[in-house]
């Protein structure tokens, strides 16, 4: 099962690895022979936005960066470097999580000021509203 859904992540990496050409050569092929299979690499091009990049960068720069955190978590050899390694990565995870609970809460902060504002100024609306009423009858 992992491989039937793998292969389609192996065939785009592939592609990218080649750069814009191979993207462009392989919906040529797909035209050539079975037109649905070119329409859709062409419509997925656009979409992905493969057909304007001057070259797919970015995909390359997410594999390396993906390889890049693999390594993060093999072993060196040296184990008091990895202990130090895991407990360093450990505590820059509970920093970024401490990070995002904080951005969390000020955000939740913020949300309530602005609907806290908006009900004070509804209610004085209705106020307004009322008392230019009670003065016109």
């Amino acid at each position: 099962m992992s491989t039937v859904a793998t292969w389609p992540n192996q065939a785009e990496t592939w592609l990218d690895e080649r750069g814009k050409g191979a993207w462009i050569a392989a919906m040529v092929l797909g035209f050539i022979f079975l037109w649905p299979v070119g329409l859709a690499l062409l419509a997925y091009m656009i979409w992905s936005k493969r057909m304007f990049s001057g070259t797919c960068a970015k995909r390359k720069q997410m594999i390396r960066n993906r390889s890049r955190h693999h390594a993060a978590f093999t072993s060196s050899g040296n184990t008091a470097f990895d202990a130090y390694k895991s407990e360093t990565l450990s505590r820059l995870e509970e920093e970024q999580e401490n990070f995002e609970s904080f951005l969390q809460r000020l955000r939740e902060s913020k949300d309530k000021s602005e609907f806290d504002q908006f009900m004070d100024e509804r209610a004085n609306n209705a106020r307004d509203v009322k008392s230019d009423d009670d003065e016109a009858a």
